[in-house]
C-alpha cells in the first residue's frame, strides 16, 4: 500500500467544492502509480491518495524544473498545532512550521487549500534544518472513511508485500502492538520515472492500523525539488525510523473517544 503515504484527505466527500486536498499535490505521481498497481485494494487506495477532483486552473502540469533558492515559507491553518507536534519531537529535529503543500506547490490560494482534518496534529509541516527543507505530512482516516475509500474491496494487511511495478521493500518492518494494532515502517526512493514536477526525495513512511479499522500514516520526507522549493532537499528524513516510530505511537496524534 505504497500510495497510502501520499495521504489521506476527504477531498471525495467535498467534490465540486472549492476545495483542494493534499491527494492533489500528489495527483500525477499518483496516476503513474494506478496504472501499475493491479491488486482492488491497492487501487482503492490510490484513489485516496490522488484524490477525486481538482481545483480548476490548479490542474495544469508544469515543466519540470529544479531550484536552490528558497521560496517564502506558507503557513497555513492552526498554528498552535505546529507547537503541540514540536513538543513530541526529540531535540534538534529543525524549525518546524505547519504549512500547505497545495498552497506551496500548486500555488492554491488558503481557501482553496482548505482541509478537512479528523487527527489532533493532522497536517503538513516543514522541517528546516542544514540549510534543507523536509516534510513531516500526518493523516488520520477513521474506518468508515477506510471501507469507502476501498469501495467495497479487501483491505491490504500486508503493506511489505511486494506489487508489481513498485520496488521490492527490503526494509519494511511489520509489528504488532499490545492493543492489537500493527504498525509498519518503510523506505521509499520516490524514483518512479515519470519526470514529473515535483521531484520529491527519498523518504520514510508508516501506518498504524488502528484496531477499530481506522489508520494513521505519516510520511517523513526529505522534501521535493521544483521551482516552487522552499530549499534544497535535507540530507535524511526529518526523523530517523526509530524516532518516526516513536512519534507515531504517540496518543496525542489520534482521536479519542
Amino acid at each position: 500500500m505504497n500510495d497510502v503515504r501520499e495521504l489521506l484527505g476527504r477531498a471525495a466527500e467535498d467534490a465540486g467544492q472549492p476545495v483542494i486536498s493534499t491527494e492533489v499535490v500528489y495527483a500525477r505521481a499518483a496516476r503513474v502509480r494506478r496504472r501499475r498497481v493491479t491488486a482492488v485494494s491497492a487501487a482503492a487506495v490510490c484513489a485516496v491518495a490522488a484524490g477525486a477532483f481538482v481545483v480548476p486552473g490548479l490542474a495544469a502540469e508544469r515543466t519540470p524544473q529544479t531550484s536552490s533558492v528558497a521560496a517564502p515559507a506558507k503557513p497555513v491553518g492552526n498554528g498552535a498545532r505546529a507547537g503541540k507536534l514540536i513538543k513530541l519531537l526529540p531535540p534538534g529535529v529543525g524549525t518546524v512550521e505547519q504549512v500547505s503543500l497545495a498552497v506551496i506547490i500548486k500555488q492554491a490560494t488558503p481557501e482553496q487549500a482548505e482541509e478537512h482534518l479528523l487527527g489532533p496534529l493532522d497536517g503538513q509541516y516543514s522541517v528546516r534544518r542544514d540549510g534543507g527543507v523536509g516534510y513531516l505530512v500526518i493523516g488520520l482516516m477513521d474506518a468508515k472513511t477506510v471501507d469507502r475509500k476501498l469501495g467495497g474491496g479487501p483491505r491490504d494487511t500486508d503493506p511489505c508485500k511486494t506489487r508489481t511495478g513498485e520496488p521490492h521493500r527490503t526494509d519494511c518492518v511489520s509489528e504488532k502492538l499490545p492493543d492489537g494494532s500493527e504498525l509498519s515502517i518503510w523506505s521509499d526512493s520516490m524514483d518512479y520515472g515519470d519526470g514529473g514536477t515535483p521531484q520529491w526525495g527519498q523518504e520514510l513512511v508508516a501506518r498504524l492500523s488502528l484496531k477499530d479499522g481506522g489508520q494513521l500514516v505519516m510520511r517523513d520526507s526529505t522534501g521535493f525539488e521544483a521551482g516552487t522549493a522552499q530549499g534544497p532537499l535535507l540530507r535524511t528524513p526529518p526523523l530517523t525510523r526509530a524516532q518516526l516510530r516513536t512519534l507515531m505511537l504517540r496518543p496525542e496524534l489520534r482521536v479519542h473517544k
